[in-house]
């Protein structure tokens, strides 16, 4: 009660021979005709035994027959998405810590909330790598010394509306990667149901990691750069490179 339900989930159950499959779509943007045609998002169709009892105990809590706070994967707003994206974020610092390689990759609407931004300075100044698409607001300031040397804000506005949520984690090479449906801000992470959903095969995430988040980074076309005082600034392509336009 109180919540907006702002999370995009649907599920399918079937009776098929002696069983009872479950098959679930979880996408970052609405089920929506119009919006389709215009804005980028991304959906995972699956019939993974354990998210499809999360989203069934998801359903459950959004009818109120469920307080459950221990979702197998999902990461859901507001029971246990903040502490998750804080531990993980706080995991890529420890790899660092020991010597490794720490590594973000977060493409989102907004990001606005103090809490996930300050640990997001506090793995820049433990030399964590933090590459941040952020389409609109951003309160977060990079390239600041001793602060964010180690974070880039880039935005792309184009023809479609940006819309996808994916968070990249690099985990010592173990990568992890989550798609959802919530910005990192406090409306979204404390006041509204949200879910974020791993992607668990392997050549999904680097699929993603690379066809998509990469191909936005290196755009040359669209994008524009954060500086440091908040304003931002065009990136041309080199003379001679090769124009790149993501959408």
């Amino acid at each position: 009660v109180g919540l907006k339900i702002h999370s995009k989930a649907a599920m399918v159950v079937r009776r098929e021979q002696d069983r009872i499959a479950r098959y679930v779509h979880l996408a970052t943007g609405n089920y929506n005709a119009i919006t389709a045609h215009l804005y980028t998002d991304m959906g995972l169709f699956t019939a993974d035994e354990e998210i499809a009892e999360d989203v069934s105990d998801l359903f459950n809590y959004l009818t109120g027959y469920s307080g459950k706070s221990d979702y197998k994967q999902l990461l859901v707003a507001p029971v246990n998405l903040r502490a998750r994206i804080e531990a993980l974020i706080e995991r890529e610092i420890k790899h660092v810590k020991a010597g490794g390689k720490g590594h973000l990759m977060f493409k989102m609407n907004a990001l606005v909330d103090p809490r996930l931004i300050r640990a997001l300075y506090k793995a820049s100044r433990a030399g964590v790598r933090i590459q941040l698409l952020v389409r609109g607001i951003c309160c977060l300031r990079p390239g600041l010394a001793g602060i964010s040397e180690n974070i880039e804000v880039t935005s792309v506005v184009g023809r479609f509306l940006e819309h996808s949520r994916v968070y990249y984690f690099h985990n010592a090479g173990v990568e992890e990667l989550y798609i959802g449906s919530a910005d990192l801000m406090p409306r979204n992470i404390d006041h509204r149901v949200e879910v974020l959903v791993p992607i668990r095969e392997p050549a999904m995430i680097r699929s993603i990691r690379d066809d998509i988040l990469g191909v936005y980074l290196a755009d040359n076309v669209k994008v524009r750069t954060m500086l440091p005082n908040g304003s931002y600034a065009r990136r041309k392509a080199a003379d001679g490179r090769k124009q790149i336009d993501a959408q």
